[in-house]
Formats: structure tokens, C-alpha cells, sequence
């Protein structure tokens, strides 16, 4: 019997091995983990498809998603049985005996190591090279969807007669699968390089042959391969340079062929292309010659050859052919570059006309009656506008506006249109008087009512305020009945939980309202399981349990009209600037939506970021698309979303964009047709603006149609500064309803100004016609200046440098109020053109912008004066002759005119009264008392107007000088 002693031969203990109970709840804890990570990665997915459903769009879901999948399966499969089957191969091709040498008996050990694992080891590789793979190829979804749905252009681009489909639509593929080729091909060779070393088919230091046959045979069919797959890319490279960006002094950003590229580079990849064949076909025949002589020289010459005649040639071509008379051996390209550009860019039926700048007409009086017809002086800056919005029409601490508010149209008491300024009043989070998880997502859930104003009048509660036509809370005016809740806007970013146990606040107004929405957005949070999937998607855990939740709630969430139109239609490229409108008594945000490719032959790209920014844009309002490279873009798709249902709707645009039509094709039924749009909303539909600016900035350079002139860049023009912004940054384009020469009547445009490059003075104005109910839509239109004519911050500068102004700054000197510029209005009148600038001030009591002044420039004249009435009579020396069919505002009584020396004087003094009351009101800021001294002092001068003899007899005072606060006197 054996020792049970305690000594070395004693009983065995088993140590560490833990009890059955223990294996269970250890096994047990780990299928939890397990599972809760599996929960975990699925509640992103689920709630996505839940939202996708809520929508309605949930065939944009999974049409994407299983497109996805099909790319990550095809191609990690193919990438994972490229790499196995090599493995597989160069092991089976081993050879059947080691050289006896240290390096093979070192690798012995290696060998004798992975040998029990072999299939393990060889099924982890493939599989971790194949999930890579197929990973990467499943972000090609969008150049897949492309390529099999792609419709023609139209178009063949004009050197190698192909349509524009194939470089925007198959191109691409066509890249991808080579790139695929490549990298396919050069791990099989690693992977088949390295199984040959460790099974001795491949040999550094033993003696002997450095590989063996088959060893040899493999290896140079996969170099085979990839010679042949260089030879393909030689083959594509040639029709790249069709979509090729190089630098060029004609203009930045060339895209297309050149000279030395049609005559070196072009015939260059011809050769080097059958080259490469040759090159393939000697790597294929070691496979019977067993050796590595003629690929090697093969290979060898290849790469020669790409030095030679791929750099060095065009470089010479370049150097001695181009160089020496460079204006005339590329004018023929220029012009591609042109044509091709204008057309992809939507400018080719640009109406360039030259434009004197300096007014022929002499007789003051009709140039006063011209500026009348000549536009709707907007007086009312929505860039600037905002915190009077605010501070008015706040009314509650957790509202807000938007820092730039909108320009849009609408119908005044009297039916006809007016641009008005309108901004809506979201919920802001920030000034809760109590933050917590219910108040930020149960009770403080939308915003409430639009707030409107008229853009060429001001109001006079207090003087220079915005002229209201919509406010309140709840808001009445002239917009009617309208469903005024707002759960989707801008800056609704939070989530919110509607519809349950938990009530809502409406609005504070006279008592607290509250209510419970009524609307069938959102998911529901009716059954635990997407409670569950919510909580942990939000990483809000409060979403499961809380009492707060119940039957009817539902979760609301991706608020923001840019969100949800990116989310249903992640092919557009979404315009910075979403508006809203009131349209069949609901709030629409209205969203431009673009199509675009950077495959449009000859086309110059143009980087969408950059491009599209201004003063406002650093942090106002967002840019489209950052760092896009495009050069073709359309405003195919109309979007809106309902600010009450966050029901998004497509609609077809632009009928003819061979880009939406493929994407349409990919996802059917997602976009309705432009016929489907109503026409209230038609209505308020509007050129975009990052469109305008894409199109301005290609413009600066593109109206020049002739290759010579383009080449010289002697009409360049460039986007000049804001000159009322003291930032740096581009002048933002502005809406204004205006009449360009040759117009009967006024058109709601988007203007913009040119200056030539590297001079302030004028040198071109733009305006599009933005009215989308009108059959000029869409028109631009190019003023040439012909003569100088100051610039907009030349103009500025002489404002600033007037005495009445630096008198008015003075003025404000010691008041705690500071003078802010609005936005510098440019209209062509009489073949000059006429400068219109608002002025506020801002500060005292009244922390916000109030509009003070109105200046006005022409021709060498520049006036600063009270209203835009007095402005424009100032500007063109018109005494009393404001014919700007104003209104007098409510309750304002004007004296019978008095006649006679003595009522003269009298009116003069009375004058004089007012004006010394309003310098010591505007200097105390009291801003009631101002307004009513200003509409003492224009009482006392219309006055004056009535009593002076005039000549012919008639009497011309009508509208003489307006007061402030007047329908036409901001």
C-alpha cells in the first residue's frame, strides 16, 4: 500500500479546481456577457429599422443594408479564399524533403509548432483578412447602386466619345474592383511567400536553389496576375485623365486633359499598357520555362518604360513644346475645360450683359420714381434682426430664435407679395428654469408659433423695431389658422418622449397650458423590449423603467430637418440653410437637396466647403458637405419636413438630372414627382443659396467664354468681402425682390456683387431669378461693369468716413450703445447702381438692434439719413418727393398744411424743436421719446413742404419724409 503519509509521497490535493456549482454560475455569467454584448450591437440596428419604419422609409433601410451585406459577403468571401486557397496551395506545393542546413532545421521548429493547428490557423487568417475586406468594400455601397442603376448623360465627353455616365457612374466601379485586384493579389503573394519559406520551397541561406519549381510557378503566376491587373490600370489610367485634377494657371483646380496629356501622357499609357501584357505573359510561361530570367527583364523594362516615357517624355513635351507658346497649344483644352464646366455647373445659359455703371439720366425726379419701381429695399436684415426677434418675442426663457433668420414671401392685407423676415421659436433647453431627465425630455418638449415681420418697413413700439406681422403667443397676424406646435426644427436636437402619461407643457400665457401630442411620429415605447433597445441605444437606462413611460409614448428623436432628410436619403447633398414656411396650416421646413459627382469629364472641381462659405457661415449657419469634391451639381430634390409630424417628404425638381434618376432607380417610390408638389408650397419654394454660391464662385472665372481671355485672367473677378462684417469672410448672398434692366416688373432674385481681382472697385453684379412659381426661375443674369464704379467696401469706407455719421457716432459716444451695419443692399437703377444700407444701433436699455438710420449711395453721392424715404430724397436731391406709396401708421394724425410765411416759420421752428428733442432723446436712449420726436420733426417738415410755393403750381409732398416707424419709412 502507498505511503498516505504527509510526507513527499503523501495524499495528492487537488488545488484550484473549481466545483460543478461554480463551473455553472461561471459558464452562466459568461452567456450573459455574451448576450448582453449581442444586445448591445443589436439595439443600434433595431432602432434604426424601428425609426426607418416610423418614417416610412424603410425601404431606403433595406435596400442599403442589404447591399451592404451582399458587398462585406461577395467580397470578404473572395478575398478570404484568395488568400486561403494560396496558403493552401503553396503548402501542398512543399517540398517533400528539408535541405539539412541550420536555417531549415531552425524553421523545423516553427513548423512542428503550427502543424497541430494547421487548419485553425489557416481558417483564422482567411477569416480575419476576409472581415477586413469585405468591411471595406461594403462603404463601396453607394458606387455599387450607382454602377448597376446608372442611366445615360447624354453627353459624350469630346476626346474619347464616351458618355459622362461612364466617368461619374462605371469609372468608379471600375476603380474599386482594380484597387480590390490589387490588394487581393499582393496579400496572396505575402501569404504564398511566406508558407514556401516555412515549408523550405523558398530557400535565403541554404545551399542549393534559391526556390523550387513549384515554388518558382506559383509565385510568378500571382506576379502574373498583378502585372496584368497594372496593365488594366494603364488601360483605365488613360480614360482618367478625362476627370484628372491637375494645377494649371489658367484656373485653380483644372480637371481634364491638357496638351502634354492628349499628346504624351495619353499615347504614353497606350505603351505602357502592352508592355505590361508582354511582361504578363512571360511571368505566365515560367510556369513551363521554370525560370526567372524573362519576367525579371521583362518586369525591369516595364518600370524603365513608366520612367522614360511615363515622366520623362511629357516632361520634355511640356518643357520644349508647351512652355514656349503655351496660350496657343492649349486653347483647344481651355475651351473643353469651358464648356464642360459652365454645363456641368448649370451656367451655361448665364446672360452676361455689359453694364455701364453710370446713370445717363439727369432729371432728379425721375430717378426718385425709378428707385421706387427698382426694388423692395429690404431694411430688415435677417442677419442681424434676430436678438430684436428675441428680446420681443421670446416672451419665455426657453425659447429661442435662430442667429439668422429667413427671408421668404407672403401676402399682405392687402394681397399682394412682400418679403418678409420670419424666424420660428424652438425650444431652448439652456433656459429651463430647472433642469432634469423629465423637464429636458417629458414636459419641455416643442417650440411654439412663427414670428414675422415685414422686410422693407419697421414698427414703431419702439421706433425702428421690426414691423411684426405675425406675433404673439399663441402668434396671430396675417399667416392665418396654422398648426403653431413645433417639435422638429433646427435646434430641437434633444430627444423627447411624447404622447404618455406624462403630460406636456404647451405654452405659458395667462396660466400654464398643457398637452399631449397628437401626432404619429416617433417609435413607440409601448412594449419593454424597445424600451430596452432605446435605453441602450440613448445610454439612458431611466428609458426602461421610469413610471414616466407608459401606453401611447412615444420616443421622438433625429429632430432636425437636415437629419431627417440625410437619414431618408443618404445619396443628397443637403443645402446649409433649411426654411420654414406656412404652408395649408401647417409649418414646412423647406430643405434644397443636391446631386452630385466629382466624375463629370473637363469639369473643374470645386471643394463644396470652401466654396459655399461666407461671413455668416464661421457660426450661423451650417456649410454644405464640408470637404466634398464635386464638379456637377444640381438642386434636383425639394425636401420638406412637417415641424408638427417630422413627416419628410422628396420631391422631384430638376426632371432632367440623369443622377437623380439613378438614385431614383436604386431606391423607387422615396421621391415623388414634381408635379406632386401643391402649389402653397410651390409658393414659398426658392433658389438655394449654396447653390448660387457654388455657381458665383465657378463664375468669377467662367463667364469668360473665349480661351485666350480666360487664359490671361484679364476679366478675372473675385467675391468680395462683407464690408459690414469685421471678420473676414466672403459677402453672404442676398434675397431682395428687385427689377434688373429689361424687366417690367420686380422679381424675388438672389443678388451677389463682383469686384475684379485684386481691385475694389465694381466689377460685376449677379442676380437669379428665385421665384419658384416663376417661368424665369433659375435665370442668371450678369451685369458687366464697363466703367469704375466703387465697390461695396469702397462704399463702406466713404459711409464710414461722412461726417453725419461719425456726427451719429459721436453721438452714441458715452449712451453704452454701439452702431451695427446691415446688410449693404446693391439694385442697378438707370444704368448706375444704387446702394442701400441699413443702420442700427444696439445697447442702453435696449439690448438689441433698433434700425436708426438708412444710408443710401449713387453715383458719387453718399447720404446718411433717418428713413429710407429721406435716404433716397437725398441721394438723387429730391426735396419732399418721396413717392414710396407710404401708410401712415395707426393713430397718427397729421395737421391740415397751413399756408402763408407764417405758418412757414412756424413749421420751421416746430422743425427745429423736434430735431433738438430727438438728439437729447437719442443721446439718453430713451427710445420712445425719439420715436415721437422723429415723427414730430417729419409733421413740422411736411408742413414746411405744404407752405412753400411750387413751381408750375403743383404740390409735390406726397409721402415728404415719412416718420420712422412708417409702412416705408425704415
Amino acid at each position: 500500500m502507498p505511503d498516505r503519509g504527509g510526507g513527499p509521497t503523501g495524499p495528492r490535493i487537488r488545488v484550484g479546481r473549481p466545483s460543478r456549482r461554480v463551473r455553472t454560475l461561471l459558464m452562466t455569467l459568461g452567456v450573459l456577457a455574451v448576450l448582453a454584448m449581442a444586445f448591445v450591437m443589436f439595439a443600434g440596428f433595431w432602432t434604426d429599422w424601428l425609426w426607418y419604419r416610423s418614417v416610412a422609409y424603410s425601404s431606403v433601410f433595406t435596400t442599403t443594408l442589404w447591399t451592404k451585406i451582399g458587398l462585406f459577403l461577395v467580397f470578404g468571401l473572395l478575398m478570404a479564399v484568395a488568400i486561403g486557397v494560396n496558403i493552401w496551395l503553396a503548402h501542398r506545393l512543399r517540398p517533400p524533403l528539408s535541405a539539412m542546413s541550420l536555417e531549415q532545421q531552425s524553421l523545423d521548429r516553427y513548423r512542428m509548432s503550427v502543424a497541430p493547428y494547421k487548419k485553425w490557423v489557416l481558417l483564422a487568417i482567411t477569416a480575419l483578412v476576409g472581415l477586413i475586406a469585405g468591411a471595406s468594400a461594403s462603404g463601396q455601397w453607394r458606387t455599387w447602386l450607382m454602377y448597376v442603376n446608372g442611366v445615360p448623360f447624354g453627353q459624350k465627353d469630346p476626346q474619347f466619345k464616351l458618355d459622362v455616365s461612364f466617368y461619374a457612374f462605371d469609372l468608379p466601379w471600375y476603380r474599386f474592383l482594380l484597387g480590390f485586384g490589387f490588394a487581393a493579389v499582393v496579400l496572396s503573394l505575402i501569404a504564398a511567400a511566406v508558407t514556401h519559406y516555412l515549408y523550405g520551397g523558398l530557400r535565403v541561406t541554404s545551399p542549393g536553389a534559391r526556390a523550387t519549381g513549384a515554388a518558382t510557378g506559383h509565385l510568378s503566376v500571382l506576379l502574373g496576375i498583378f502585372v496584368s491587373l497594372k496593365a488594366v490600370a494603364y488601360w483605365l489610367d488613360r480614360y482618367g485623365l478625362a476627370v484628372k485634377s491637375s494645377d494649371f494657371k489658367a484656373t485653380d483646380n483644372w480637371t481634364g486633359l491638357r496638351y502634354v496629356d492628349a499628346n504624351a501622357y495619353l499615347p504614353a499609357k497606350t505603351i505602357l499598357f502592352c508592355i505590361a501584357v508582354i511582361c504578363a505573359v512571360l511571368f505566365f510561361a515560367t510556369l513551363w520555362r521554370r525560370t526567372w530570367q524573362l519576367p525579371v527583364i521583362g518586369f525591369g523594362l516595364m518600370v524603365l518604360s513608366a520612367i522614360l516615357i511615363g515622366g520623362l517624355y511629357p516632361a520634355i513635351v511640356q518643357k520644349f513644346q508647351v512652355q514656349p507658346n503655351e496660350q496657343a497649344k492649349e486653347a483647344a483644352f481651355i475651351q473643353k475645360n469651358i464648356d464642360a464646366t459652365r454645363d456641368a455647373y448649370d451656367i451655361d445659359d448665364a446672360q452676361v450683359d455689359d453694364y455701364s455703371g453710370k446713370s445717363t439720366t439727369t432729371e432728379a425726379a425721375k430717378l426718385r420714381t425709378s428707385a421706387n419701381e427698382a426694388a423692395s429695399y429690404r431694411v430688415m436684415d435677417p442677419n442681424v434682426v434676430s436678438p430684436a426677434f428675441q428680446q420681443l418675442q421670446q416672451r419665455r426663457n426657453y425659447y429661442q430664435f435662430p442667429k439668422t433668420l429667413d427671408v421668404d414671401r407672403y401676402k399682405g392685407e392687402d394681397g399682394k407679395e412682400q418679403d418678409t423676415v420670419i424666424g420660428l421659436r424652438e425650444l431652448n433647453l439652456d433656459g429651463l428654469p430647472k433642469r432634469n431627465w423629465i423637464n429636458d425630455h417629458f414636459t419641455y418638449t416643442h417650440g411654439y408659433g412663427a414670428i414675422a415681420a415685414r422686410g422693407t418697413t419697421t414698427g414703431t413700439n419702439p421706433a425702428g423695431s421690426p414691423d411684426f406681422t405675425e406675433s404673439g403667443l399663441p402668434t396671430t397676424g396675417e399667416l392665418g389658422e396654422y398648426e403653431q406646435r413645433i417639435y422638429y426644427g433646427e435646434k430641437t436636437e434633444q430627444y423627447s418622449i411624447v404622447g404618455g402619461p406624462q403630460k406636456e407643457l404647451d405654452y405659458e400665457e395667462d396660466g400654464e397650458k398643457t398637452t399631449s401630442y397628437k401626432g404619429d411620429s416617433g417609435v413607440s415605447l409601448s412594449n419593454a423590449f424597445n424600451r430596452a433597445a432605446y435605453a441602450v441605444s440613448m445610454s439612458e437606462p431611466q428609458i426602461l423603467y421610469s413610471g414616466a413611460i407608459g401606453e401611447g409614448s412615444r420616443i421622438l428623436y433625429n429632430r432636425t430637418p437636415k437629419e431627417r432628410v440625410e437619414a431618408v436619403a443618404p445619396w443628397l447633398t443637403i443645402d446649409g440653410d433649411a426654411y420654414p414656411a406656412v404652408v395649408g396650416k401647417r409649418i414646412q421646413w423647406v430643405v434644397d437637396a443636391y446631386t452630385t459627382t466629382n466624375g463629370y469629364p473637363y469639369a473643374s472641381r470645386t471643394t463644396l466647403g470652401d466654396t459655399t462659405a461666407d461671413s455668416l457661415t464661421t457660426n450661423q449657419r451650417a456649410v454644405v458637405a464640408q470637404q466634398n469634391q464635386v464638379n456637377y451639381i444640381r438642386n434636383s430634390v425639394k425636401a420638406t419636413v412637417d415641424a408638427y409630424t417630422g413627416k419628410v417628404t422628396l420631391y422631384e425638381w430638376d426632371t432632367e438630372d440623369p443622377v437623380l434618376k439613378t438614385w431614383r432607380k436604386a431606391f423607387p417610390g422615396t421621391v415623388k414627382s414634381r408635379g406632386d408638389i401643391p402649389q402653397d408650397l410651390r409658393d414659398h419654394l426658392r433658389y438655394p443659396q449654396d447653390l448660387f454660391k457654388v455657381q458665383r464662385e465657378l463664375l468669377t472665372r467662367y463667364h469668360v467664354e473665349d480661351p485666350a481671355q480666360f487664359y490671361s485672367g484679364s476679366d478675372a473677378w473675385q467675391v468680395p468681402d462683407d464690408p459690414t462684417n469685421k471678420e473676414p469672410g466672403a459677402v453672404p448672398p442676398y434675397y431682395l425682390s428687385m427689377k434688373m434692366p429689361g424687366q417690367d416688373t420686380q422679381k424675388f432674385s438672389l443678388t451677389t456683387t463682383f469686384t475684379p481681382r485684386g481691385r475694389p472697385n465694381l466689377g460685376a453684379f449677379m442676380a437669379v431669378d428665385a421665384d419658384a412659381a416663376s417661368k424665369d426661375y433659375g435665370t442668371i443674369r450678369l451685369l458687366r461693369v464697363t466703367t469704375t464704379v466703387k465697390g461695396p467696401g469702397q462704399v463702406q469706407s466713404e459711409l464710414n468716413g461722412n461726417d453725419d455719421v461719425a456726427e451719429f457716432v459721436r453721438n452714441l459716444k458715452g449712451t453704452d450703445s454701439d452702431i451695427e451695419y446691415g446688410n449693404l443692399l446693391t439694385v442697378p437703377l438707370d444704368g448706375g447702381f444704387l446702394y442701400i444700407e441699413p443702420v442700427y444701433t444696439r445697447g442702453g436699455t435696449q439690448n438689441y438692434p433698433l434700425l436708426r438710420k438708412v444710408a443710401a449711395s449713387y453715383g458719387s453721392k453718399i447720404v446718411f439719413e433717418n428713413s429710407l424715404g429721406e435716404a433716397l430724397n437725398a441721394v438723387f436731391g429730391v426735396e419732399g418727393s418721396d413717392t414710396t406709396e407710404p401708410e401712415e401708421p395707426p393713430g397718427d394724425t397729421t395737421e391740415p398744411p397751413a399756408t402763408g410765411d407764417a405758418a412757414l416759420k412756424k413749421a420751421i421752428a416746430d422743425a427745429q424743436k423736434a430735431y433738438t428733442a430727438g438728439e437729447t432723446a437719442l443721446k439718453e436712449q430713451d427710445w420712445e421719446a425719439y420715436g415721437k420726436a422723429q415723427a414730430d420733426l417729419q409733421k413740422a417738415l411736411e408742413r414746411a413742404a405744404a407752405a412753400q410755393p411750387k413751381a408750375g403750381g403743383a404740390s409735390d409732398s406726397e409721402g415728404a419724409t415719412k416718420p420712422e416707424g412708417d409702412d416705408q419709412g425704415s
